[in-house]
């Protein structure tokens, strides 16, 4: 594999992982201000920033919707499992604030 393509998948996921820690934890500050219960907050907000902590990690969905044209209709097989890639790391780091916000809430959030 190539080198800066492992270095994309790193990037991604960790972009994902910050997007779902830092907007739950940040955002549920809000929620403290106006006195309601910031756990229930971080659940709520962790749930709704899934799809979008994946699509930040990716740069945007045009780029990603145009590797997957060139991989699709051009026969390029190795841009199109490069980006499927990306966008499986983004999801494991999606994946792996929630569980760790699970862990630190001790209920569950999927």
């Amino acid at each position: 594999m190539e080198e800066r393509f492992i270095v994309a998948c790193i990037h991604c996921y960790f972009i994902a992982f910050g997007v779902i820690i830092g907007g739950a934890l940040i955002g549920s500050i809000g929620s403290f201000l106006t006195g309601d219960p910031p756990f229930t907050a971080i659940t709520r907000i962790a749930k709704g920033l899934r799809i979008w902590a994946v699509v930040a990690a990716i740069g945007g969905t045009f780029d990603a919707i145009s590797n997957l044209e060139r991989g699709l209709i051009d026969g390029s097989t190795v841009d199109l499992f490069k980006q499927i890639f990306i966008i499986l790391a983004a999801m494991g780091g999606v994946k792996s604030a929630l569980i760790i916000i699970s862990w630190f809430l001790q209920e569950d959030v999927t």
